[in-house]
This record gives C-alpha cells, structure tokens and sequence, in this order.
C-alpha cells in the first residue's frame, strides 16, 4: 500500500542535467527572484540600497519587471494596492535598517486593510547580527523586532538553502486568510555570495483553505431563515475574498438590507432596492441596524469606524463571519464563525430557507431619506457636486484611491464605488500619503485602464516624489489634488475642540507648476469644470494632475444620538 506521503517526486534526465550545471554568476540574490518567479510574481516594488545589492542585480537576470519609487513607504503603498486589486502577493524589494523602517507606515496599512505584501529586506552581514555593536552601516540590535508587531508573519533567512522555503512560507502566510503583509529578511553576505545551488524552478506555495464549521454555519442559517428583521454588515472581507455575488444572493433570498463598511465599498450594489449604501456616520443607519433582530456582520472586525465611533450597540443575535481570529467578538458577543467570507456565504446559501418581506425596500427607502434630508439641511451641496461630478468622470471599471482628506471622508459614506474592488483608501490604519503612491501600484497592475487617486494638499506633500515614477514607467494615473492650504480635517477637529486650528495651516508649491517640472501635464481647475477636466485626464494617456482650490467641509457627526 503506498500513502501519498511516500511518493517521492523523481526530477527527468533534463531536469537533473540542469540541476548539476547551473548557469554561472549567480548569487543568493538570483535565488531570491528566481523563487518569486516560481511562486508566480510577475512585477515587483521597491527601492535599492547598499546591502540589498544582491537582490536587485539578480533583476537583471530575471523576468520580473521592477517598478521603482523614490520613497520606500510609498512602495509599499504601491505593493498594498497592487495586492488589493489583483488578489496576488506583491513583493517589496527593501534594504536595511532606515530603507526598511521607512516602509513601516505602509506595512501597517496592508496589515489593517489586510493587503497581501511579501516585504523582502536586506539585513546587515551575517557577522554582524545579534548585538547591534558592530558598527555596521545601517545596523539595529534586533531589525525584525520592528516589524513583528505589524506584518503578519516574520521570517528570517541566515543561509542560501534557506532562501527559496522561506519565500514560500512567507507567501503563503500572505495569501492565506486573512491576507496580510509578510517580512523576509536576508544578510548582506548571503544575497552577494556567489551560490552553488541550482536555478528554482519548484516552488509550491498554495494558501490554505478558511473553511467555516458546519455547525456554526446550520445555526446561523437556522437564525436567519427565521429572523422578523434581518441585516446585513459587509465589510472589507467581502471584497478580497471576491464574494460580493454571493452577498447579494443571500440579501435577496433573505430580503435583509445590506450596509458596507468603508473598507467594504462597493460590496453591495449602490442602488439595489436592499442597499443602506454606506452611511454608518448616521445615526439613522445605526438605530437601523441596532433595530435588527438578526444581524449578520461578513468580513468586518466592527471597529471604530464601521461602529459608529463605537455608539453601536446592537440588541438582536449578531452572526459575525470573520477571518481573522483576533476580529471575532472583539467588539460584540456573537455568534462568531472564523472564516473565509465566500466560503461561509457559500454554506449559508446552500442551507438558509428563503423569506419574503415586501417592506424591507421601504424600509430602506425611509432611512436613506432620512439621511439626505440631514445632509441637505447643512447647506453642503459643494461635497455633493464635486463627488458627482468625480463619479461621473472616472470610468465604472477605474480604480480610485483616496488619500486621508476631507473628501475622501465624503466619499466613504456617500461615493458610489461602481463596483467591487474599485474603490480604495488608506483608512485602515489612517496615515497620510496613501492615495498616489498606491495608484501607481494599481496602474502597475493594469495599465490598460486609467487610475483615480484623490489626495488633500497636505497629503500630497507626501507623495510628490512620485511623480517621477508616474512619468519614468507612464502609468496612466490622474491625480487629483484638494488644495485648501493646509491639513483640512485636523483644521475642523480642532476648531470644534478647541476653537482654533494650530499647526495646520501651509506653505505649499504650485502643484501645476511642479507636475510639469517632471514632464507630467497638470491644469488648475474649478468645481464648475471639475468633470470635464477629469474627463480628459483620465482619457490621456499617461499621468496627469488636477488641482481643485478649494475649502470642504464634513457633515455634522450623528454619532452622539
């Protein structure tokens, strides 16, 4: 009797030939590409510095197409969002010590929006780790100490064997739900060292499986079938696990209205009948959901945002789908399934019973009315207009990616995202600089479609060194560029709290100007011209910048009852 565990996988005469006469020049670096080529990269991110060397001179050598930026932590904002959008691992090519800490903010970012990043740093030489004494350039005590509190996983390599299973086992960490980003670390010694080993070639990294308990899944379908008023919460893990269809089948076989999270835009279609769309900034939408003898919450953690700044206080059954074990209950007692969201759909679909409620669409009829009365009687109609006229120029297969500004806090509750998986922001973990450099990736991913990213003047103050990688690598991505002289939602937070804004106002260039400095084409536009101007942007091939002057305020907040 022979037991898959005893097969033993026997290489062809050619294989084995190839195998005992490696090509020459190679080095530990080689192993590296060679291993994400294998793995099925096919474009990598990142930035050189003196002890990662090796890595990129095996560049050379290989297939993978190198996007470089000029700024670490936007490559890997860049890296995040080209994760997000194709659902594959991005590698983040980094050097040591201040090239690798530098991308800790965007790391932070993929982690809370649960991008898939493969950051691959260098490390100084071998003889050098441990004591943080010897004076080497770039060296910290404990580098990977750093970074264990952020990524999702931390794997350091100290020989070349070591090399391709590490990668693996980095990469599967990565795409395993829920998607996260991962830290390789590499010694300067052993990426430069010429290597005996033969050229990758077999590399199985296969993520596993989230598969809900069955009999979680039997309750769950057992309180919904029966539920009086059922609801629904998507949030972000909806869209990465691309199980937006099977949401929609559910909400329509249980008539239960579908609210999406900010990080869920775009998970429910933005005019079904059923659609709360995405105003948990309301207080309408919360005493709504709170109402809801069954709430089903599928691929959100609950937090602040998705919460109501934690106001939210649920009275029914809540059934919480979730892949990451750390997000189950943590805010709500639940019935909690530890998950893949398209997996848990797809059991809940195949054992809900059907009901009928013919006033679930008034229902929501009523809140969202509600809510535009509220908006309509703060005299806001400038956000309104800018927001329509964005919708109506950005194509309905264009990915957009907003910075932390005013008008990306407009656009979580009120932008209608198109589609699944097209709308984008840096509100995970909340830093500034995300919108433009993530563009990038996104264009990198698909430059056959034209990329949106909104960004505020202080944002994009972050991110200007960019616009040397847009030009470089002609990535058609329009940037669009709020300009009210300063850091405009920390100017409003402040004046509420303290009556005064301090520190927020500032000095910034003429961002028409810059961009054609770099050879990217920029115009100054008006909310009046806003649409046209996007228009034909978008449709140019290549970068671009529109810059909007322009003083936004936010809604009043609704959170306090």
């Amino acid at each position: 009797m022979t037991h898959d565990h005893d097969l033993v996988l026997r290489p062809t005469r050619a294989q084995t030939e190839q195998a005992l006469n490696p090509p020459t020049g190679r080095n530990g670096g080689d192993l590296v590409v060679e291993t994400l080529a294998g793995l099925g990269a096919t474009t990598v991110f990142g930035l050189p510095g003196q002890h990662a060397l090796g890595m990129f001179d095996a560049l050379r050598r290989s297939a993978l197409r190198y996007v470089g930026l000029r700024v670490e932590n936007n490559a890997g904002f860049a890296a995040d969002a080209y994760g997000r959008v194709t659902g594959e691992a991005a590698p983040l090519l980094l050097s040591t010590g201040p090239g690798a800490l530098t991308a800790l903010p965007a790391l932070q970012e993929a982690r809370a929006a649960s991008a898939p990043v493969v950051a691959i740093s260098s490390q100084v030489p071998t003889a050098g780790l441990g004591g943080g004494r010897h004076g080497y350039l770039h060296e910290l005590p404990d580098q990977a100490a750093s970074f264990r509190g952020v990524v999702k996983s931390v794997h350091q390599v100290r020989t070349q064997s070591q090399i391709p299973s590490a990668l693996a086992e980095a990469w599967r960490s990565a795409l395993t739900a829920p998607h996260g980003p991962v830290w390789v670390e590499i010694p300067q010694d052993v990426l430069l060292a010429p290597t005996p080993l033969p050229v990758v070639t077999g590399v199985d990294a296969h993520p596993e499986d989230l598969v809900p308990r069955v009999e979680l899944t039997a309750v769950a379908a057992d309180l919904l079938s029966r539920a009086d008023r059922p609801a629904v919460i998507a949030g972000g893990g909806v869209v990465r696990a691309d199980a937006s269809g099977k949401l929609r089948e559910l909400a329509e076989r249980l008539d239960a209205p579908v609210v999406t999270t900010f990080g869920g835009k775009g998970a429910f279609p933005w005019d079904h009948p059923l659609s709360l769309q995405s105003w948990l900034e309301d207080r309408h939408t919360t005493d709504f959901l709170e109402d809801a003898d069954v709430l089903l919450v599928v691929g959100s953690g609950l937090g602040e945002l998705s919460s109501n700044y934690h106001t939210f206080k649920p009275r029914g059954r809540v059934v919480q789908i979730e892949a990451d074990l750390g997000k189950l209950e943590s805010n709500h007692p639940a019935l909690g399934i530890h998950a893949d969201a398209r997996l848990a759909l797809q059991a809940l679909l195949e054992t809900v019973e059907e009901r009928t409620d013919p006033t679930a669409p008034e229902r929501v009829r009523t809140v969202l009315e509600k809510v535009r009365a509220r908006i309509a009687s703060q005299d806001l109609s400038l956000e309104q207009r800018l927001l329509a006229s964005i919708r109506a120029a950005l194509p309905t297969d264009s990915p957009s990616f907003w910075d932390m500004t005013i008008l990306a806090y407009w656009a979580w509750s009120a932008f209608d995202a198109g589609r699944p998986n097209t709308m984008h922001s840096g509100q995970g973990a909340g830093g500034l600089g995300y919108g433009f450099p993530a563009a990038l990736g996104a264009a990198a991913a698909d430059p056959t479609r034209p990329v949106l990213a909104v960004s505020g003047d202080g944002g994009a103050l972050y991110s200007l060194a960019e616009l040397a990688t847009a030009q470089q690598y002609g990535l058609p991505v329009t940037w669009l560029i709020v300009d009210d002289g300063g850091y405009g939602i920390l100017r409003e937070y402040m004046t509420d709290a303290f009556g005064e804004p301090t520190a927020t106002e500032l000095t910034r260039p003429d961002f028409v100007a810059l961009a054609e400095s770099f050879g990217v084409p920029g115009v100054r536009t008006t909310p009046e011209t806003l649409e046209s101007d996007l228009t034909k942007a978008l449709a140019t091939p290549g970068p671009s910048v529109v810059v909007l002057p322009a003083l936004l305020r936010m809604f009043a907040p609704t959170h306090l009852g």
